[in-house]
């Protein structure tokens, strides 16, 4: 029974870890504060478009397994980093539920 615990715990402690790095956006020391991936578009379930910004640059690259292409490079942002998708989703999603609300 003892054995049984202690293998559920150590899998619980995985998950919660693997957890924990996603939210956190991984190992701290693989971060860099200039290095950003601003957005990300999938192109079919193996390639991607990665929009990264480095500094005041902006690089459009094509990510294929085993593979990443510099599609373009913009000297100025085309899209500011600062203002995320996911707050664009939420602001949009307020708006639907509080006219949902108001019919």
């Amino acid at each position: 029974m003892q054995l049984i615990l202690g293998l559920g715990l150590v899998i619980v402690l995985i998950f919660a870890l693997a957890w924990f790095a996603r939210r956190v956006g991984g190992v701290s020391g693989f971060n860099h504060p200039q290095l950003k991936v601003v957005a990300t578009l999938a192109m079919s379930t193996r390639e991607r478009v990665v929009l990264v910004q480095a500094g005041k640059q902006q690089m459009l690259l094509g990510v294929a397994p085993g593979r990443v292409n510099l599609l373009h490079s913009f000297d100025e942002p085309i899209i500011d980093p600062q203002v995320t998708p996911v707050s664009q989703f939420a602001d949009r999603l307020k708006d639907a539920m509080s006219r949902s609300k108001d019919q």
